[in-house]
């Protein structure tokens, strides 16, 4: 999944369509996530147990949204002339982040990697 917590989208279809948000939570496994100040979609789920109250859970699947030229595109991923990686949206060519998320993640993989 290409979005993360604090980016800004935009609502691309349903009843909440042109509108934009932050997002505040992102679900991986399933790739959507919740938006800041926007009617969500709602799944009603049974309880799993006996005695326990039944969820309800809002969801909503959603593309970045460009600042600068306000241009609702998707994220690519390039690795620069110095070797940095960094997120970036496809039609306007902004950079989102840098690499220092990257950095984290190869750091904790190599960390696994030595312990095991």
């Amino acid at each position: 999944m290409h979005v993360k917590v604090g980016d800004t989208v935009k609502v691309i279809s349903g009843r909440e369509k042109g509108k934009v948000g932050d997002i505040m939570q992102v679900f991986r496994h399933n790739s959507t996530v919740i938006i800041k100040d926007l009617n969500l979609k709602t799944k009603h789920m049974k309880s799993q147990e006996q005695g326990q109250p039944g969820q309800i859970i809002k969801l909503k699947c959603e593309m970045l949204y460009s600042k600068e030229k306000e241009v609702a595109s998707r994220v690519g991923h390039k690795i620069l002339e110095d070797g940095t990686r960094v997120r970036y949206l496809i039609k306007t060519g902004e950079i989102i982040d840098g690499n220092e998320n990257w950095q984290r993640t190869v750091k904790e993989k190599k960390e696994a990697e030595v312990s095991a």
